[in-house]
């Protein structure tokens, strides 16, 4: 169930395009945590562009402290950047790496959609979600520490979807092995941070909504109607509220942050 390391080296070097991560891997089978692995390597001199891979976690964190469960059979990983960039600005380094791993992972025939604030979707089930976590100094970013998990083989609630369940009719497969996966979500991080670093967050927005699978969707807000239209540079969901005016100019507009609402998933059988 483990990781070939060179197969992966392998892969990470026919598909490059960037230079702006180095990737030191550091492949383990099972550990507590990607993201709390990396922080210690950190403590011991680990530099930017280094990398803790796993196939299982026994004590993964998701968003908002929750405990992110990660069976055997999935992918986790994390990856340590120093952006230097403003405090306040710190979701748009989830945005960045949404988009950047949904986008490697089309170009290759997988139909991941991004699902408001941090998780990758196919048919609207999850295939994955994404954990930053950042050191702050003197207002800005110093280091930071995304993690992301991906389905691949493991099991998954029926909200869920895995990678191998999804292209199991497909021949040949998109995605071959588990070192191929690793590369293209190790190259997406890297694309979705340069867009973000080199172009600005105007550019890697507009990349992020016409992969976001919420615009349009309703939803309510204190037992209010309203319509989902895209996400702030700062991470917040633009949502389009119901009145009875016919006039757009007069429909008000609120901004939710992330974890004030939950946008759910679909669970009925993927097509």
């Amino acid at each position: 169930m483990g990781l070939d390391q060179q197969r992966l080296e392998v892969a990470l070097k026919s598909e490059r395009q960037y230079i702006y991560l180095p990737f030191h891997l550091h492949i383990f089978e099972s550990i507590a945590s990607t993201n709390q692995t990396l922080w210690e390597l950190l403590e011991q001199g680990a530099k930017h562009g280094a990398v803790v891979i796993a196939t299982q976690q026994t004590a993964g964190r998701g968003q908002w402290g929750r405990n992110w469960i990660s069976p055997v059979g999935g992918l986790y990983l994390s990856v340590l950047i120093t952006p230097n960039i403003t405090a306040s600005h710190s979701y748009q380094l989830t945005l960045a790496t949404a988009w950047g791993i949904a986008n490697q992972l089309r170009k290759s025939g997988v139909d991941v959609g991004i699902k408001w604030p941090n998780d990758l979707v196919i048919n609207r089930r999850k295939l994955g979600g994404i954990l930053t976590e950042t050191k702050v100094h003197q207002g800005r970013i110093t280091q930071a520490v995304i993690g992301v998990g991906i389905n691949w083989m493991n099991p998954v609630p029926e909200t869920g979807i895995n990678l191998e369940m999804w292209q199991a009719a497909k021949e040949p497969k998109l995605i071959p092995c588990l070192e191929v996966l690793a590369a293209k979500i190790l190259l997406g991080i890297e694309s979705g941070i340069q867009s973000l670093l080199q172009e600005g967050v105007n550019i890697l927005l507009t990349r992020y909504q016409q992969l976001l699978a919420n615009v349009g969707d309703r939803v309510y807000v204190n037992n209010l109607a309203g319509t989902i239209v895209g996400v702030t540079p700062t991470g917040e969901l633009h949502v389009i509220m119901d009145t009875s005016e016919s006039s757009q100019a007069t429909k008000p507009e609120i901004y939710l942050q992330p974890g004030i609402i939950s946008l759910g998933y679909c669970t009925s059988p993927s097509q």
